[in-house]
Order: C-alpha cells, then structure tokens, then sequence
C-alpha cells in the first residue's frame, strides 16, 4: 500500500474537506436560527409525524454537508421547506380537529384496572414483555400499584399509578372495543 492510497481513504480530497467544513457550519447555524425562528415544537417528536420530519431534516442536512451534489442553497431551501410545512401542519392540527385526526394517531388504553387488553396490545403489536420493560424502566415493580398504561401518540408508554381521583388524563385515550 502506497502512502497516497492511504491519504485517499482517510481523507480524500484536500478541498472536499474545506468545503464539508464550510457548509457544514453554515448549514448548523441556518438550522439553529430557522428552529429558533419557527418555534419549540419544530424539533419535538410529540407524535409519529413529528419523529418523521425529524429525520428527514436530519438527513437534509447530512447530505447537504457530505454531499458534492447538493449544494449549500438547494440544501437550506429544502430545511426551510419542510420547516415551514412542519409549521403549517402542527398549526392547522391544533386548530382543525380534521387535520389533527389525519397527523396523529390517538393515544391507546393497554392496561386499565388490573388488566391487560390484549385486543389493543394486539392491534398496537405490543407485548406484555414490553409492557413489563416500561413498568421497570418507570421504577413500578407490581402492577397492583398501577392503574393505567397508555401507548401515547409518540410511541412512548405511559404508566399512570393509583391514587388520584377526578376527570383523570384517560378522558382522550381510546378505549377498548367491547
């Protein structure tokens, strides 16, 4: 192996580098001001749709910054574009109950009053072991201290434990089909 093929690989060329540098600084601190412009919930991930823009904003930007073929403009225009529809989207979503209902999913009820609802496990594919594994990871070590576990719209499982009385935080989980 000759020391050239070497440099190739580990650095490749001289001027690519200078230019991954460039737009890679530059493209960070576009996103950082078009986050701070566009709000908090740009980069939540509060539900699918938002996890989903996520990663493409995070793939935008890797092949804006590694890419020969996307240039610094195409790659701001096209975070810009998305940002704005995430805007326009999560906007809409909190005023129109019909656009909510296309880009969320609604929160699922699996355990409720000392049961497991296999129906919804089923129909959500969640296993009582990861049920099991949140209750664990949530510091609940017997389910007679639990009252309810939700599958939120994000992916996440909440584990609501007994002891509050009232109109509760279930009043929007669906609920099994009897």
């Amino acid at each position: 192996m000759s020391d050239g093929f070497l440099q190739e690989i580990l650095f490749g060329d001289p001027a690519f580098l200078v230019r991954v540098l460039i737009v890679g600084v530059c493209a960070y601190v576009a996103l950082v001001i078009i986050v701070r412009l566009s709000g908090k919930r740009t980069l939540s991930s509060m539900n699918a749709f938002d996890f989903i823009v996520n990663v493409a904003v995070g793939s935008i930007l890797a092949s804006t910054i590694v890419s020969r073929d996307v240039s610094l403009a195409e790659g701001l225009l096209a975070l810009g574009i998305l940002i704005v529809l995430q805007y326009v989207v999560s906007w809409s979503s909190v005023r129109s109950d019909g656009v909510q209902k296309v880009v969320k999913s609604e929160p699922r009820l699996l355990f409720h009053a000392g049961e497991f609802l296999h129906g919804a496990m089923r129909r959500e594919r969640i296993a009582e072991s990861e049920i099991r594994q949140a209750l664990r990871s949530e510091g609940v070590a017997s389910l007679e201290g639990v009252h309810a576990i939700v599958l939120e719209t994000n992916g996440n499982l909440s584990v609501l434990t007994k002891g509050g009385d009232g109109p509760g935080v279930l009043v929007d989980v669906a609920r099994p089909r009897r």
